[in-house]
């Protein structure tokens, strides 16, 4: 549809911009003062917003290396371990992500997650188990998912370095229940 010009209540002029695609029922207007708002059909009533709202639901680009990188915790992992933050996305959202690096025999310490988590084996060679079951090897491009509430670790090999990205999510702010180290019987050197 092309611009048209619209007058308000009040002696406004606002132009109809063109829809953004085929199925858009989105109206976005722009008064001559230049202030904007936008207005969404949603059965055949309109929710009025401002630019400013639509504006901050734009996306956001986190720049690989804008963030420090930060050693893993001794009470959280037994070796020496790198962890990335990659996001923590905003409310209503819940979801997080980093960017873990192991070196050779280094592993996180038993732990749970409310919601569960996903591990996505970017390099090396890996080992995870859950809490009765037999410790299985991971590699490049397996993923793996622990569902909420199982007693799990995960970590390099005793002789390569292992990298994953993990993600999960928050339950009333909390992600993870961190629990004893794994020994190195449980790890199996």
């Amino acid at each position: 549809m092309a611009n048209r010009r619209l007058t308000d209540s009040i002696g406004a002029r606002w132009h109809r911009l063109p829809a953004q695609g085929m199925h858009d029922r989105r109206l976005f207007v722009q008064r001559d003062s230049g202030s904007a708002i936008r207005l969404s059909a949603i059965g055949g009533a309109f929710a009025r917003q401002s630019l400013t709202e639509v504006k901050e639901r734009k996306m956001k680009i986190t720049r690989n290396g804008s963030q420090s990188s930060s050693e893993g915790p001794a009470e959280w992992f037994t070796g020496k371990t790198r962890v990335d933050t990659l996001f923590n996305a905003p409310a209503p959202a819940r979801v997080a992500g980093a960017s873990v690096t192991f070196e050779p025999g280094a592993r996180t310490a038993w732990h749970t997650h409310p919601l569960g988590q996903t591990l996505i084996v970017t390099s090396g060679l890996g080992r995870v188990q859950v809490e009765g079951g037999p410790i299985e090897e991971i590699r490049p491009g397996d993923v793996v998912w622990f569902p909420p509430g199982i007693k799990h670790w995960h970590g390099a090999a005793p002789k390569n370095a292992m990298s994953h990205i993990a993600i999960q999510e928050a339950l009333d702010g909390k992600v993870v229940e961190w629990m004893e180290h794994v020994t190195d019987e449980q790890y199996g050197e």
